[in-house]
């Protein structure tokens, strides 16, 4: 199930959860067990995700279904968002039940620092897979390098999203101010890239996995050839100033049309959060059951091949929840 949590109504149930409800009760009648009318109870759960452009979006759509699917009493939602800091926040409040955060957000969520004023009660289920930065450009931009950026309209991604925090300290790497170097835009993927090809930006930065709809979208636009910038010699700096989070990566060829050598990026791990006072049977089945059904999350975006059990306790700045180490446990998998 998804929805924005925008356009949710927070006051009650809505005309279309009403018709479901009535549409049930009139089932469970029908089959002659009206006692089962009030004897159950559903428990229902949101995860915070990102844009409709980005990879968070159908991937969080996709765990949503799964728990909803495979763990008994338990309906799930995912929710747009603005993605990874709103998410810290949505789910410290307890507005959200679980989110998508990356490695360098979760740690100044964990340390009060960045764009969090207060040190945040969060807990890691897992670490699903890495992603890397996209600085995207079309051919005939004169953009060839970060340093080409200054002076160009750019979008650093929705305001408090990961894709922004990254992009900021990709340029401060190459000591690119973005509030005085570039002009620059505030928007999400599917906005970025619809921008860019019409003209009303000369690049945009992305922070998530490959390949994200968004880029491939526009690479695959008549006419169209677009530019990934690389960017590795940034790790070192960025390591150096906000933490042992960040490490190189790389977009490889072929991922995206018209990108035709491997590009060598910034990357930073994703992980699936909660409150850390989430109850932890509920959050031993949601890992679960992830886990058992790999095969129908990567249906939904081929990202989540990626997602690997020998993984998933790696590279979180957050400690785990007790429920999420009881499964790995049992799983014979070291917690590092």
């Amino acid at each position: 199930m998804v929805h924005s949590r925008y356009l949710k109504n927070e006051g009650g149930i809505g005309r279309r959860d009403f018709l479901k409800l009535g549409t049930a009760m009139g089932a469970v009648m029908l089959m002659g067990y009206p006692n089962l009318l009030f004897g159950q109870t559903t428990k229902r759960i949101s995860i915070a995700t990102g844009g409709m452009g980005g990879v968070w979006f159908p991937l969080g759509g996709g765990i949503a279904s799964l728990i909803s699917k495979y763990i008994p009493g338990v309906e799930a939602a995912a929710e747009v968002t603005s993605a990874a800091v709103d998410n810290c926040k949505l789910v410290a409040a307890e507005k959200s039940d679980l989110g998508l955060a990356i490695g360098d957000v979760a740690y100044d969520a964990l340390n009060g620092t960045g764009k969090f004023k207060e040190k945040l009660s969060l807990a890691c289920l897992a670490t699903l897979y890495s992603s890397p930065v996209h600085i995207v450009t079309i051919a005939g931009k004169g953009i060839n390098s970060v340093t080409d950026l200054k002076g160009k309209k750019i979008s650093t991604g929705a305001p408090n999203s990961g894709t922004e925090s990254m992009a900021l300290r990709v340029l401060e790497a190459y000591d690119i101010n973005a509030d005085k170097d570039i002009k620059r835009d505030r928007i999400g993927a599917s906005e970025s890239a619809g921008a860019l090809k019409d003209g009303k930006i000369d690049a945009y930065f992305w922070t998530g996995g490959v390949p994200t709809a968004s880029v491939l979208e526009i690479a695959s636009s008549p006419g169209i050839k677009i530019k990934l910038i690389s960017h590795g010699e940034a790790v070192d700096k960025m390591v150096a100033k906000y933490g042992n989070v960040y490490f190189k990566g790389v977009i490889p060829k072929g991922i995206y049309p018209g990108v035709d050598e491997d590009v060598t990026v910034a990357a930073v791990g994703n992980m699936l959060v909660s409150h850390e006072k989430m109850d932890p049977k509920l959050v031993y089945n949601v890992v679960k059951t992830i886990f058992e059904h790999l095969p129908e999350l990567e249906a939904i975006h081929m990202e989540a091949a990626n997602i690997r059990l020998q993984t998933a306790t790696v590279g979180s700045p957050l400690r785990f929840h007790e429920g999420a180490i009881q499964f790995y446990k049992e799983k014979g998998i070291n917690i590092n």
